[in-house]
This record gives C-alpha cells, sequence and structure tokens, in this order.
C-alpha cells in the first residue's frame, strides 16, 4: 500500500472517529449491555461488523466506522450519523431474534446526491433525512420486508417507508410517520 493512500485511510479513521465521539448516545439502563451491527452495503461492498456500544459506552473508533459504511458513495463524503439510528437497528434485529445483520440501501447523502436522487428516482424527499444522517433504506438479511415494516411501525420511533418494489425499507429518527 502506499504512503500516501495509507495516510488517506489513516485520516479517513481518524476524522470519522473524532466526529463520531461528538454523538450523544440515549443513556443506558444496564452498563454490561453490548449493541453490535453486522452492516454490508450494496454499493460499496463495504461489509462491517462492529460492536459500537460495550462496558456503558460508545466505542469511538466504531462510531467513526459505522459512518464510514453509512457514506455517500456517490460523493464519498462521510457525515457524523445520529446514534439513535444505530441503536434502533440493534433494537429491531433482538425483536426480530436474528443477527443485526443489514444490507444498506442508502445511507448519508449529500444534499447534491440528494437534488440528483430527487430528479432520477420515484419518492426521494427534497427534504430527506439522509442528508442529515437521521435515515437509511435498508433490508434485514433473513426477514421478511413486509415483517421490518410492522416490527419497525409498532416501535413508534420516527418514521418508517415500505418499498416492496425497490426491496427495502427507510427507517429515520425523525417524527413519527409513515408511508
Amino acid at each position: 500500500m502506499s504512503s500516501l493512500k495509507s495516510r488517506r485511510i489513516f485520516l479517513q479513521e481518524f476524522l470519522t472517529g473524532c466526529c463520531a465521539s461528538a454523538v450523544a448516545f440515549p443513556a443506558s439502563s444496564e452498563d454490561t449491555e453490548v449493541r453490535r451491527l453486522l452492516l454490508q452495503n450494496t454499493h460499496t461492498g463495504d461489509v462491517l461488523d462492529t460492536t459500537y456500544w460495550a462496558n456503558g459506552e460508545p466505542q469511538p473508533r466504531e462510531l467513526g466506522r459505522l459512518d464510514w459504511v453509512f457514506r455517500d458513495h456517490r460523493a464519498g463524503s462521510v457525515l457524523p450519523i445520529d446514534a439513535r439510528l444505530f441503536d434502533l437497528l440493534h433494537e429491531l434485529a433482538a425483536a426480530a431474534g436474528l443477527e443485526p445483520h443489514y444490507q444498506i440501501i442508502s445511507g448519508y447523502r449529500t444534499p447534491e446526491t440528494n437534488s440528483m436522487l430527487v430528479t432520477t428516482s420515484d419518492g426521494v424527499s427534497s427534504r430527506s433525512l439522509h442528508m442529515e444522517g437521521k435515515a437509511i433504506d435498508i433490508r434485514l438479511v433473513g426477514y421478511p420486508l413486509a415483517s421490518l415494516r410492522d416490527l419497525a411501525l409498532a416501535r413508534g420511533v420516527g418514521g418508517v417507508g415500505y418499498y416492496p418494489g425497490p426491496d427495502f425499507v427507510h427507517l429515520d429518527v425523525g417524527r413519527v410517520r409513515s408511508w
């Protein structure tokens, strides 16, 4: 690996870790709780199996790695992702009785990427929470899409969009609503 490339990777990991450590997490009643996610980005091929919460606190390096997997793959841009989104994914998989193995269709989007998608895709909002790092389009591996939607609706947290044609569920940590 060239020194330029290794420096670039180091800086990406360092900066995303620093940004992620600033994200606030809700207090946990159990200091021994472990929160884990296994994510596969369908566009980049990135796979991340990470414990982002352990010993009663967030793990900054792992949060940075999560931010990287959620990045806007078109622009190569990273934004700190709202930690409530990670917790929602963790909780949904636990409620389904499955390993938290998700396929990411879309995570963070730059305003430019979002504008392009508004003009080329159906159902993309010009005010999408993807641009704030508060939304994700996903599949839970081994779990029916409609069941994932129903499970998310039952949680009563944020927005839930059901897209059976393109085969994903949209989740966000904005106001409670569904479509």
